[in-house]
C-alpha cells in the first residue's frame, strides 16, 4: 500500500510539473504559449480583461448637441462618404477601442495613451469581421488588444496578432486625421456626427485619467528600444512602406515651413504639418491621405530601431 501510494504522490508531481508550463503561458487569461515576442515582455497594465471596456454599440449625435467639446480639443476623424465622424480623444483616453460598424463597412478605431497613438483598421480577416476589446495588457507600453471571436491578442502599433489561433496575421490600416473639434467643425459643416458621450459608462470626458504623462520624459513601462535623440513625448509622424521605416518629428517639421516632398521605401510622398493641433499628415503624389501613425517618439523608436529620421538642413 505504501508503494502505491508512493507511486501515485510521484505521478502527482510528474503532472504538476507537465501542467506549470501551461499555467505561466496566460496572461489574463490569455494564451499566449505561440506569442512572436517575449512572454516576459507581455506586461499587465493594472485594469483586468474590459476594466477598459471598448465601445461596441457606439451612439453619434450631430456637433451642434455636442456642448461638452471645445475647439482646441482633439478628435480622431474619418470620412465615410458624404458623412464625416468624429472620435473625441476625451472619449477615447477612457475606452481606447470603438468597434464601428459603418452599414456594412466595419471600421475599428483604436487609442492608446501611452504611446499617444490613434490608429484605425478595417478589422475583417479572410472575409470574417472582428470586433475587438481591451485585454489589460500591453507590450512596448501599447495597447494589446483582442479579438472577441477568437481570444488573439493584437498588438495596436503592429497592427498584427502575436499571439492566439491567428498570431502573425495583419489588420489592414485605414488612413484617419487628427484635427481639432473648431478646424473639423469648419471643415464638415453639417455632414459631421460625433461620437456620444453616451457610452453607458459614468465617465469625466473633460479629464484625462493620465494627469501631465504627455510632457513627462518617465514611461509607465519598459520598452524594448530606447533612445536619447528627443524628448521621450516628441510627437512623430511615422510611416512604414516596402520594408522602410521613416519618421518626421515635429520640431524638425516646424522648421520647413513648406510641405514636404520625401521618399519611403522608393514611394514618393508628401507631408503637411499643422503646427496648431499639432499633427502631420501624409499623402502620396496623387493627395490620398496614406495611414501613417502619430505618435510619441519613445513609441514609434521601441517598434522601429532602424527608422530613418528626417531632419531638417
Amino acid at each position: 500500500m505504501n508503494g502505491f501510494k508512493w507511486l501515485v504522490s510521484i505521478s502527482a508531481v510528474i503532472l504538476l510539473i507537465a501542467w506549470r508550463p501551461v499555467m505561466a503561458e496566460q496572461k489574463n487569461g490569455f494564451d499566449v504559449s505561440n506569442a512572436l515576442v517575449p512572454v516576459d515582455r507581455i506586461l499587465r497594465g493594472g485594469p483586468p480583461r474590459d476594466g477598459i471596456p471598448s465601445i461596441n454599440d457606439p451612439a453619434f449625435t450631430h456637433p451642434d448637441e455636442a456642448s461638452l467639446w471645445r475647439a482646441d480639443d482633439l478628435m480622431l476623424t474619418f470620412d465615410a462618404g458624404e458623412t464625416r465622424f468624429a472620435y473625441p480623444v476625451g472619449i477615447l483616453n477612457w475606452h481606447e477601442i470603438v468597434n464601428h460598424d459603418l452599414t456594412g463597412t466595419p471600421l475599428l478605431i483604436t487609442f492608446c495613451p501611452l504611446c499617444g497613438t490613434g490608429i484605425a483598421f478595417d478589422p475583417r480577416v479572410d472575409g470574417r469581421q472582428l470586433t475587438f476589446g481591451v485585454s489589460g495588457l500591453l507590450y512596448n507600453s501599447d495597447l494589446l488588444m483582442y479579438d472577441h471571436q477568437t481570444e488573439s491578442l493584437w498588438s495596436q502599433i503592429e497592427g498584427r496578432a502575436i499571439s492566439g489561433p491567428l498570431v502573425g496575421t495583419e489588420l489592414r490600416p485605414v488612413a484617419i486625421r487628427h484635427e481639432l473639434w473648431g478646424r473639423w467643425l469648419e471643415r464638415v459643416g453639417s455632414d459631421g456626427q460625433v461620437l456620444s458621450t453616451d457610452t453607458g459608462y459614468r465617465r469625466n470626458y473633460r479629464m484625462s485619467p493620465y494627469g501631465d504623462y504627455d510632457h513627462s520624459e518617465r514611461l509607465y513601462f519598459q520598452v524594448t528600444h530606447t533612445s536619447q535623440k528627443y524628448h521621450p513625448k516628441t510627437w512623430v509622424l511615422g510611416w512604414t512602406y516596402n520594408g522602410e521605416s521613416k519618421a518626421w518629428p515635429f520640431p524638425e517639421l516646424a522648421d520647413h515651413s513648406a510641405v514636404l516632398s520625401d521618399r519611403v521605401g522608393g514611394k514618393a510622398v508628401r507631408i503637411h504639418y499643422d503646427p496648431e493641433v499639432p499633427s502631420a499628415e501624409l499623402r502620396d503624389e496623387s493627395g490620398n491621405l496614406l495611414p501613417a501613425t502619430r505618435a510619441f517618439w519613445f513609441a514609434w523608436y521601441t517598434f522601429h530601431p532602424d527608422t530613418l529620421i528626417f531632419e531638417a538642413k
